[in-house]
């Protein structure tokens, strides 16, 4: 009767409870009994269990309850399914095994192409080459030890490595993240089941098998991301670092191979291309090919810092610092009068703001947490949200139509570099100065976690009018939900441009690209994805499109894809 199960686990021929509430810090004997007695069945008659899921409910600070789902192996197990034929929490448990679509022949090829190893081309990769294809992985960055290095080197030191930091080389732009690993896309065929059975397999705490929010964080993401990479090899895939494609190789409108930046080429007619968010060269470079690009809605703000305990308190009130709620995170929105909604992003409990820049000349921030999210600052993206039509401005010969978003974020970056002092630090301020329209000179109580620093600034040189007034709007706003969200002396640090990608590399619904056959944009740098869950669950879709295709079998369709190619074709 294990908590989770282990990371082969499967729950079929069993039955699943949900909603199951226990109190916070139950006995271990409770779990059991609560079964039986919800299912009127006597204890002893539980042959097995095992935690599907364990969330809790805070809403009552003073009596927080564990939610369990557990799938249960019990006696005459027809009965107890008759017994509650009407009752919506017990059922069947589903078969979340992962079946491959299909598997190249013995001898078999033609090999396949994946252009970056961030989540989405990590598992494409995967599903390919455990089905026999033998995939040419391509990352223009280095493998994921080596990039640590240069990502401290910049934090450290100033140094930026621009094909090698946070967003550029093995493990993608998630690798220096908090690791979420829960997403709210629909995923009826369990995909999602699969990225984290491997993730556990290689060394991500087993507990992400069934927590609600299960994250991994940075240095064990460092193993995971090792561990799989030796898989793929294994199962006949080749890496290949400090590999950057510019160019595409087309004949009669198909995708026949891909021209490196050393000149190299390699002939391939089915190319998976996820390049992650900030690929801008690589945007660009499709434009000039004619691939159909489209700009995409985006987010701009700052990195919000405030004590961990102060989240810890509002959320959990007495109960904060239990160890099975962890350090505590939000989700805040609100809509302001101006129209734009303010929303906190990718937060990261008891983290720290780090720079993540990918181009010279410019200042980035991003949020990470390791594990244990033991530091002593909270801190979230509190970003607002903005359309294509904010890009107009910032549409130029080197950022035509559909790349004027890049422009976009390149403008509020440089700008972000300049008032940090156009060293890398990055520009600060106290909220309590932010909402009196005056810059910081000085930080109080909540010492920043960005490095390498911060120059005490004003965060409306860095930001577009509309945004800082969204922001003073709901900064206070947040402070009603969260007491002391709007302390004087939380920091702000900006900024955050890099939420998701500015242009969507439209893919119809065999997921190719609009008119370049054997091209298949995936995950966040195309548009379909928005973090590590759901960028991975992409990557395997769009492999197993892949493996279809090269066996000549039908096409697997995409019914989300009807939106993009009706907007596409106007």
């Amino acid at each position: 009767m294990e908590p989770g199960g282990g990371a082969c686990y499967r729950a079929a021929a069993m039955l699943r409870l949900t909603e199951l509430r226990l109190p916070l810090g139950h006995a271990e004997t409770a779990l059991p009994e609560a079964i039986a007695a919800r299912l009127g069945v006597p204890r002893e008659a539980l042959r097995s269990f095992r935690v599907a899921r364990r969330g809790w409910d805070a809403r009552k600070q003073s009596r927080i309850v564990l939610v369990y789902t557990v799938d249960v192996e019990v006696a005459d197990e027809a009965r107890v399914l008759r017994r509650h034929a009407k009752d919506p929490h017990v059922g069947r448990s589903p078969d979340t095994r992962y079946r491959h679509l299909a598997r190249a022949p013995e001898g078999f090829a033609n090999r396949p192409l994946v252009i970056g190893t961030g989540p989405c081309g990590l598992f494409a990769a995967l599903i390919l080459a455990e089905a026999g294809f033998r995939p040419i992985i391509l990352e223009r960055g280095k493998p994921v030890r080596e990039r640590t290095k240069d990502t401290w080197a910049l934090w450290r030191r100033s140094i930026l490595a621009p094909e090698s930091n946070v967003q550029f080389g093995e493990g993608g732009a998630g690798l220096f993240s908090d690791g979420k690993l829960h997403s709210q896309i629909r995923d009826p065929q369990f995909r999602g089941r699969k990225v984290l059975e491997e993730f556990a397999a290689h060394g991500a705490p087993e507990e992400i098998l069934f927590a609600a929010k299960p994250h991994v964080g940075t240095f064990r993401l460092v193993t995971v991301v090792e561990g799989m990479r030796a898989k793929i090899e294994a199962l006949g895939g080749e890496y290949r670092f400090g590999c950057k494609v510019t160019d595409l190789m087309i004949v009669g409108g198909r995708v026949a191979g891909v021209q490196l930046e050393s000149g190299e080429r390699i002939a391939a007619d089915h190319v998976v291309l996820a390049p992650g968010h900030s690929a801008r060269d690589t945007f660009a470079m499709l434009h000039r090919r004619g691939v159909f690009l489209e700009p995409k809605p985006l987010s701009i703000g700052v990195r919000i810092e405030h004590p961990q305990s102060l989240i810890d308190r509002a959320r959990f009130g007495p109960n904060a610092g239990n160890p099975i709620l962890g350090a505590a995170d939000y989700r805040l929105v609100h809509h302001c009068a101006n129209g734009r909604s303010v929303y906190s992003f990718c937060m990261c409990p008891g983290g720290t703001v780090v720079a993540a820049t990918s181009e010279p000349g410019r200042v980035v921030t991003n949020g990470m947490s390791q594990y244990s999210r033991a530091e002593r600052n909270a801190n979230a993206g509190l970003v607002v949200g903005i359309t294509p039509a904010d890009f107009a401005p910032y549409e130029s010969g080197e950022h035509p139509g559909p790349l004027a978003g890049i422009g976009f974020q390149r403008h509020w970056e440089a700008k972000a570099f300049a008032a940090g002092g156009g060293d890398y630090r990055a520009p600060a301020q106290r909220v309590g100065d932010f909402l009196a329209g005056r810059p910081s000179t000085a930080l109080g109580a909540v010492i920043p976690s960005y490095k390498p620093g911060v120059t005490p600034s004003d965060l409306s040189l860095c930001l577009p009018g509309f945004a800082v007034a969204a922001l003073r709007e709901a900064l206070p706003a947040f402070g009603r939900e969260i007491p002391g969200f709007d302390m004087e002396d939380a920091v702000m640090t900006g900024v955050e441009t890099r939420t998701s990608s500015p242009v969507r590399i439209t893919r119809d619904d065999s997921f190719q690209s609009l008119g370049l056959r054997g091209l298949y944009p995936a995950g966040e740098g195309a548009g379909y994805a928005g973090g590590i869950l759901s960028a991975a669950v992409d990557g395997i879709r769009v492999a197993e499109a892949v493996s279809l295709s090269l066996l000549g079998a039908a096409p697997l369709r995409d019914p989300s894809a009807t939106r993009s190619v009706s907007a596409a074709y106007g």
